[in-house]
């Protein structure tokens, strides 16, 4: 597929509250899989559609476990509590601490627009809760505790 251009902290895109999926059409099928090689090549745990451009309830996310794609997603329940260092491929090289649920249960419709609810805790229900925000036209820097500071790099 394509890798497509991710857009950045201050893209008006990003602050617009994206439109329900009604139908996965061939176009919003390849836009899926371009989000996921785009996540991928950018080493990220997920990506939402209006992070490429495109104002449609689509987000992927891949914690080490495989892909999941979120077609129309809402939180249904949410509980627990942690706080931890959070980034974004639309803020590159920064991090923030942000406190988050610490599980979550969502609704969503997969990449066959087939129901399904998917339940994350830790990290994935972070990656949930994140991805679904950037949905509703809001970013992780609203909710930082303190300052945002320059993401510390993994060696490896």
């Amino acid at each position: 597929m394509a890798i497509r251009q991710i857009r950045v902290a201050g893209d008006p895109i990003l602050n617009k509250v994206c439109k329900e999926v009604k139908e996965l059409t061939p176009k919003m099928q390849t836009l899926i899989e371009d989000m996921l090689d785009t996540m991928y090549e950018a080493n990220g745990v997920g990506l939402a559609a209006p992070q490429v451009g495109i104002l449609r309830r689509i987000a992927v996310i891949d914690i080490g476990d495989g892909p999941i794609v979120l077609v129309n997603p809402k939180i249904i329940k949410e509980d627990g509590e942690q706080t931890g260092d959070e980034a974004c491929l639309s803020l590159p090289g920064k991090a923030g601490e942000v406190k988050r649920p610490n599980h979550v249960i969502v609704h969503a419709f997969d990449q066959e627009m087939e129901e399904y609810e998917i339940e994350g805790e830790e990290l994935l229900a972070r990656a949930l809760c994140h991805e679904i925000e950037h949905l509703d036209g809001h970013m992780y820097m609203e909710h930082v505790i303190g300052e945002i500071h320059d993401a510390v790099m993994d060696e490896e």
